[in-house]
């Protein structure tokens, strides 16, 4: 334990990886630790937003991204009617105007390898207990091989997803954190249009929805997700009898009709509190869904981790330059995360409040059918393109009301 890293990170999914990457890239000691050896799988819907590429773009690995998984161009919303609309993912800010579908198998270990390949470590098959501060320095507890491990650090990187045991231990949560419940599943012999993501809302607990994300031709990751303290939810014995429910629509049962499972169906939680949630401590910045970092409204995280990791690398730089690491300079951090998070998400919150019943969601999609304006307005909100205040300011609502 003699040694005395720059930054220490708990986790190495993509949140934590490109954490890594941004500060190793500047000289900086930087170690990550993860209970599991890469690669390893994780349960998701696997989708990439433009914002997600644009930060692999910066980490020079967006080709090779592009590469392993399949270009998705639009969206197409299916309201519990059937009723359907399409949109073409637009380009804003130089940002791709597209998507990719890559499973976190294959994308988490790219991520982590580009961290790697420039000068961050990684010590695997950890499983990290406590992080213990003497006012200096922190030390990161954990086990490896059923004996006890730990590791000093000027600085800790928390990117442990959805897992809510260490932040407890290390008093970052006082409140029951706000969860989505979500399940999924691979099948091939998928049978619909392979150049579209598609959100479902038949057969599905409200607020939620279905996807088919497609990852190649004919083969797709088919999931469901939805607000776990709704009464929708309460009224289902599991996250996979909602699953189920769902893939017996009308609209799915067309979809797979020639379809086989190639995957078992996997449940999983999604934290989304971010508006309360706590991010940082002594010596310690979060990041990603640690930190709720994931839409309350689409349940999509990637894109989060990987802005917040770099956050949090620029913000440890500039700390390490200032030459002041104290508990003043952390909470630096989470402002830097409410100036560009906060307004957001207050307002993805009140979006998912107000629409996503089957009165106005219907009358959202009839609507947007015949108004352009309103059809793209919706497609930034759910890639996150734009200002969410848009969604649910009087004249977007009197359009959805009265189509005015």
């Amino acid at each position: 334990m003699g040694d005395i890293h720059d930054v220490v990170i708990v986790g190495a999914g993509p949140g934590g990886s490109s954490a890594a990457y941004f500060l190793a890239r500047t000289g900086m000691d930087v170690l990550l630790l993860d209970k599991s050896e890469f690669p390893r799988e994780k349960t998701c819907g696997d989708g990439l937003t433009p914002r997600a590429l644009g930060v692999l773009r910066e980490m020079n690995i967006l080709a090779a991204i592009e590469g392993r998984g399949h270009r998705i161009n639009g969206i197409e919303i299916v309201n519990t009617q059937g009723q359907a609309i399409r949109m073409p993912i637009p380009q804003k800010d130089g940002l791709p105007e597209y998507l990719i579908i890559l499973p976190r198998l294959i994308l988490d270990e790219q991520v982590l390898n580009c961290a790697l390949s420039n000068g961050a470590n990684i010590n695997s098959g950890v499983r990290v207990d406590s992080i213990e501060n003497d006012g200096q320095f922190a030390t990161v507890v954990g086990i490896h091989n059923k004996r006890s491990i730990k590791f000093r650090a000027r600085m800790v990187t928390l990117a442990t997803g959805a897992n809510l045991k260490l932040p407890k231990t290390l008093g970052l949560l006082d409140r029951p954190a706000l969860m989505l419940k979500a399940a999924r599943a691979y099948f091939e012999g998928v049978s619909d249009d392979s150049d579209y993501v598609q959100a479902h809302f038949e057969n599905v607990p409200l607020p939620g929805y279905g996807w088919v994300f497609p990852t190649s031709e004919d083969t797709a990751n088919i999931g469901v997700g939805y607000w776990a303290h709704s009464l929708a939810a309460r009224k289902r014995s599991s996250v996979q009898s909602a699953f189920n429910e769902f893939i017996q629509g009308s609209n799915l049962k067309r979809i797979l009709a020639n379809a086989r499972l190639t995957s078992p169906v996997k449940g999983y939680p999604i934290r989304v509190d971010f508006p309360c949630a706590r991010t940082f401590a002594e010596h310690i910045l979060v990041v990603g869904e640690a930190a709720g970092l994931v839409s309350p409204l689409t349940g999509e995280g990637i894109d989060f981790a990987l802005q917040s990791g770099k956050l949090a690398a620029d913000h440890i730089v500039s700390m390490f330059n200032r030459g002041d690491l104290s508990i003043q300079a952390c909470r630096e951090y989470d402002r830097v995360l409410r100036d560009q998070f906060q307004h957001l998400f207050l307002y993805l919150n009140r979006i998912r409040k107000l629409y996503i019943n089957p009165i106005l969601l219907n009358r959202f999609i009839n609507i947007a059918d015949r108004i352009p304006e309103l059809r793209m307005l919706l497609v930034d909100i759910l890639l996150g393109h734009t200002d969410a205040a848009q969604g649910v300011n009087p004249r977007t609502i009197r359009q959805v009301l009265f189509g005015l």
